[in-house]
């Protein structure tokens, strides 16, 4: 009898709160619910789509590489530019930004040589390090791979956030077009003690086509091994020069939006 009165109670206090609240509701003026500051801020978007917004930091616009420097050693970077387009130097290694950054709006193109050549892995293999870092692996790789006609393991075709995060869909064009990200970095976070305080997140669109929607990470991407965290701040963006045989990959029309 007791555990029936008390459910009985406790719907009736359901139903007055709900009422309370519907009344409430009804009292309240419409201007009570609208804010009008902080204003956000006006950015023009670009004339076409993929043309950086007026807020952009554009990192390469296929006039100079300017931006970049070498991994190895930060000299110049010294990857092949023609025709508005950069394109890897095997023999040179990766090029990373000169500058750092945290959570940001990034965009970047990137072509499959249409004479492309290799299977699996060896076919068109970059890589977008969306944090590169001075240890381990290198950092948080999101992978480019020719994968329009060339199987992979999942979680390392193109699209994957590489060892880690299995893309939604393939949405490869052919190689010899120009294809594109648009990715949003959310950046790890440490408290004061050197504890995580928060994960990396990432969402990546590809030609158009979600394939990687606010994953969450477990830690970097290395090729062998399980991911993990070690404590860092602001970083650049590095891309990959591959070591495999296959023709090189180009690059253009790169930009960025801190968040």
């Amino acid at each position: 009898m007791k555990d029936k009165m008390k459910k009985i109670v406790l719907a009736a206090a359901a139903v007055i709160g709900i009422s309370s609240f519907a009344f409430s509701q009804e009292r309240m003026k419409p201007e009570e619910t609208e804010f009008y500051s902080p204003v956000p801020p006006i950015v023009t978007p670009g004339a076409h789509f993929g043309d950086a917004p007026s807020d952009a930091i554009v990192l390469f616009d296929g006039s100079n590489l300017s931006q970049w420097i070498n991994s190895k050693d930060s000299t110049a970077a010294k990857w092949t530019l023609a025709d508005n387009v950069m394109t890897v130097n095997k023999s040179i290694g990766d090029i990373q930004t000169r500058s750092s950054f945290t959570d940001y709006q990034l965009h970047i193109e990137y072509r499959i040589p249409s004479n492309i050549t290799g299977s699996g892995q060896a076919r068109g293999n970059s890589g977008i390090f969306l944090a590169a870092l001075p240890w381990g692996p290198g950092g948080y790789e999101l992978q480019v791979l020719d994968n329009f006609k060339n199987t992979t393991y999942v979680n390392g075709q193109v699209g994957s956030m590489y060892k880690q995060a299995v893309p939604l869909a393939n949405a490869s064009r052919k190689p010899g077009e120009w294809q594109t990200y648009d990715v949003v970095w959310t950046a790890p976070k440490w408290n004061d003690n050197g504890t995580l305080k928060s994960l990396a997140r990432v969402t990546v669109i590809h030609n158009g086509v979600l394939v990687q929607n606010n994953v969450t990470l477990l830690g970097d991407t290395p090729y062998i091994g399980m991911p993990s965290y070690r404590k860092h701040g602001p970083a650049p963006i590095k891309l990959q020069s591959h070591g495999d045989k296959s023709e090189p990959i180009s690059y253009r029309n790169i930009w960025l939006r801190p968040l």
